[in-house]
C-alpha cells in the first residue's frame, strides 16, 4: 500500500510540473483539463487493473499490458518534459541568486519561465507520446521480412541456395486483430521457403491462448516441413498453478496443438534435411538461459546420431545459450537460429547506419545476424509482443535466410 501511495504522489508532482509547460505556453483552460483528465484515467485505469483486475500470471494479462502502455505513455510525456523545465528552474534558481548576492537588487526573485523552452520541451516530449501511441495501435502488426544471404565452405552442394524462414515469440496471447495475423501467415507462405522454423514462446503462459489463432498457423507451409522448439514461456513457468499436473497438462497440451497444427516439436532431438546423397542436421534443444530462466537444453542428447563433421542449424531459443555453451561446444554449429530478446521492442534502427535498443545492455546479441569462430546466429526480433503492447523502432520480423555455398 505504501508503494502505490509514494507512486500516486510522484505522479501527481511530475503531472503539476507538466502542467506549468502547458500554462507558459497556452492560456486555454480546456487544454490544462484534457491533459489532467486523461492522466487522472490512464492512473486509475492502471491501479484498477493492477489491483482489482484480472489476474493471469506474473505476465501480463491483455488489459494491463494495454494500462501498462498507456502509462508508460503519459509518464514519458512529462519526464521528457520536466527535463526541460527542471534545468531551466535551476538556471534561474542560481541567476536569481547571483542577482541577491552580487547584483544590485538584493531581493531574491524568481524570473518568469521562458516560453520558448516550454514549447521546445512539450515538443520534444510529443515524440516519444507520439511514438508509444503508434506503437501500440500499429507497430506491434508492422511486420518486416528480413533477408539474409550466408555463406559456407562446407555447406553441401544440393543445398546451395536453400531458403529457411525462421519465426520467433509468436506470443499468442497478446494478439488482438486477426486481419493483421491473417496477413502476416500470408507474408511467410509467400517467401515460398524450404522450411519453416519456429525458435519457441509460442503462448505467453496458458496452451489454449494459441487455439484461437491455431487454425491459421495450421496454413503455414513449407517443401520440408516445419520445424518447433519451446520457449521459456511455453512451459507454464509464469502462473501459479493449483498442482502440479495441471502445469505439466498445460504443456502437453501445448505440445500436442503444436504437433496438430503440423509443426514437428525438437525436443532435445535432431532430424535430417535430405537432397539426394546430401543432408544438412536440424537440432533443437530445449530452452536454456542464462541467469534465473530454466535450463532444459540438452546439447549432447539434442546431437545423438549426429556426427560431428555434419554440417548442423542449432534451434535454441534463448541466444545466450549460444554465447555460452555452444560456441564453446566440441561441435561446430554452423548456423543457430535465436529469439527470446523482442529487441526490447523499441528501439532505433536503420539498416546499414544504426541499430540500438536499451536490450543490447542485457543480451550481447539481441538483434540480427553476428558470426563468431566461425559460427552464425541470426537472432530473430519476434513476432508477436509482450509486456508494453507494441513495438517502437524494433519491428516484428520474419527472417529469411539463404544459404549459399562460399565459391
Amino acid at each position: 500500500m505504501l508503494r502505490w501511495i509514494i507512486f500516486i504522489v510522484i505522479y501527481f508532482i511530475m503531472g503539476l510540473y507538466t502542467l506549468q509547460a502547458l500554462k507558459t505556453v497556452t492560456r486555454y483552460p480546456w487544454v490544462y483539463y484534457l491533459f489532467i483528465t486523461v492522466a487522472v484515467l490512464v492512473l486509475g485505469n492502471f491501479i484498477y487493473q493492477f489491483t482489482l483486475g484480472e489476474e493471469e500470471g506474473r505476465v501480463l494479462s491483455r488489459a494491463k499490458s494495454y494500462a501498462f502502455g498507456l502509462l508508460l505513455t503519459v509518464l514519458a510525456f512529462q519526464m521528457v518534459t520536466i527535463l526541460f523545465l527542471l534545468s531551466e528552474d535551476v538556471f534561474r534558481f542560481l541567476s536569481s541568486g547571483y542577482q541577491k548576492f552580487f547584483g544590485q537588487s538584493k531581493v531574491f526573485t524568481f524570473p518568469e519561465r521562458r516560453k520558448f523552452l516550454s514549447i521546445l520541451g512539450l515538443g520534444l516530449a510529443a515524440i516519444p507520446f507520439g511514438a508509444l501511441l503508434y506503437g501500440m495501435y500499429k507497430g506491434k502488426y508492422n511486420f518486416k521480412v528480413l533477408k539474409y544471404n550466408l555463406e559456407f565452405d562446407d555447406l553441401p552442394d544440393a543445398f546451395d541456395g536453400y531458403q529457411i524462414t525462421q519465426i520467433s515469440d509468436v506470443h499468442s496471447g497478446s494478439f488482438d486483430d486477426r486481419k493483421k495475423i491473417e496477413y502476416a501467415i500470408d507474408l511467410i507462405n509467400e517467401q515460398d521457403s524450404d522450411v519453416i522454423l519456429f525458435t519457441g514462446d509460442m503462448v505467453n503462459n496458458l496452451a489454449t491462448e494459441m487455439e484461437p489463432w491455431a487454425d491459421l498457423f495450421a496454413t503455414l507451409s513449407a517443401k520440408d516441413g516445419k520445424f518447433s522448439i519451446l520457449g521459456n514461456h511455453d512451459y507454464g513457468d509464469y502462473v501459479d498453478w493449483e498442482t502440479e499436473e495441471a502445469k505439466h497438462q498445460n504443456l502437453e497440451d501445448l505440445k500436442n496443438l503444436q504437433r496438430n497444427m503440423g509443426f514437428d516439436l525438437l525436443l532435445n532431438e535432431n532430424r535430417f534435411l535430405q537432397k539426394g546423397d546430401d543432408k544438412i542436421a536440424l537440432v533443437g534443444v530445449e530452452n536454456w538461459g542464462r541467469g534465473g530462466f530454466k535450463k532444459v537444453g540438452d546439447l549432447k542428447k539434442a546431437v545423438a546420431n549426429v556426427d560431428k563433421d555434419d554440417f548442423k542449424i542449432l534451434m535454441s531459443h534463448d541466444p545466450s545459450h549460444w554465447e555460452d555453451v555452444v560456441l564453446h561446444d566440441e561441435y561446430h554449429y554452423h548456423l543457430t537460429l535465436s529469439g527470446h530478446t523482442h529487441g526490447m521492442q523499441f528501439g532505433i534502427e536503420i539498416p546499414g547506419w544504426i541499430k540500438w535498443s536499451p536490450v543490447k545492455w542485457r543480451y550481447k546479441y539481441w538483434a540480427g545476424i553476428y558470426k563468431e569462430l566461425g559460427q552464425y546466429i541470426n537472432v530473430n526480433r519476434g513476432f508477436g509482443f509482450l509486456g508494453y503492447p507494441g513495438r517502437v523502432g524494433i519491428w516484428p520480423e520474419i527472417s529469411v535466410i539463404t544459404l549459399k555455398k562460399k565459391a
